[in-house]
């Protein structure tokens, strides 16, 4: 049974999980390359990920080593996503795959293995 979201909640969602991700993505590169490396794909990932690690920059704990930072802010939107969208809008998350974006991640890889 799927669940039918307002398009205002899947955009909001859609947003909130590709800037999840992104940091997600940064933390991983960074277990591989510095910030500083001219690598295409690392300079884009620090350049927009950038500006919200300074904006998390007042909560996030000064022994944390640099490279882990991204991963600590993405906790913060995936418990956004997680607890308190859920709350506030009044439907209930069954698991990673209740999250409107990578539940449609997740239809689009079975189509394409169908």
């Amino acid at each position: 049974m799927e669940t039918v979201f307002p398009l205002w909640v899947l955009v909001v969602d859609y947003i909130l999980g590709m800037i999840m991700w992104t940091l997600v993505g940064r933390a991983a590169m960074n277990l591989f390359l510095p910030e500083d490396s001219n690598f295409f794909f690392m300079r884009v990932f620090v350049r927009t990920t950038n500006p919200l690690l300074n904006l998390f920059s007042f909560i996030t704990p000064s022994f944390l080593v640099r490279p882990l930072v991204p991963l600590y802010v993405a906790w913060f939107f995936f418990m956004f996503r997680f607890y308190l969208m859920p709350w506030l809008l009044g439907y209930e998350v069954m698991g990673m795959l209740s999250f409107p974006l990578e539940s449609d991640i997740a239809r689009w890889i079975y189509q394409i293995g169908n």
